[in-house]
């Protein structure tokens, strides 16, 4: 009986060892539908991307000419403002609102060119953006 058990056992082995073993070609197609599946989990990826970017892209756009237009506004009451000590201080910090400003605007265009993780970005852009304005909103403030 032992015997018998040792050789169903061993015999089931081996058919689940031949069935689980494919052949090349196997092997090849799985392969070939693998990288069928990823290209269009791609061109689904740009798809999304293709529908979503151009709008966000719009408002980003719209966003910076209006932190421009704001910063040419700090700049013109600056130059008005006539207290010497504290100019040197609004200036530079209208410097920095400048640069960040034109950060977001590479950040942007830059996107275009490198196209990581769509969420990740846009994340972090409207966060930098949100920041970015209410920076705004403090100079104002300090203006008052």
């Amino acid at each position: 009986m032992s015997k018998i058990f040792h050789t169903l056992t061993l015999s089931l082995l081996a058919g689940a060892l031949l069935v689980s073993c494919q052949t090349k070609e196997q092997k090849v197609e799985e392969s070939k539908q693998n990288v069928t599946e990823a290209k269009q989990d791609l061109k689904d990826a740009k798809q999304e991307l293709n529908a979503e970017y151009p709008a966000f892209k719009q408002n980003a756009e719209e966003q910076i000419a209006a932190n421009d237009k704001r910063i040419a506004q700090l700049r013109e009451k600056l130059s008005q403002s006539g207290n010497a000590p504290l100019d040197n201080v609004r200036r530079q910090r209208i410097d920095d609102l400048e640069k960040r400003n034109s950060d977001l605007r590479s950040r942007l265009y830059g996107y275009e060119k490198e196209r990581s993780d769509w969420e990740t970005f846009k994340s972090k852009f409207n966060e930098d953006a949100a920041k970015l304005n209410q920076a705004f909103k403090d100079f104002g403030n300090d203006l008052k």
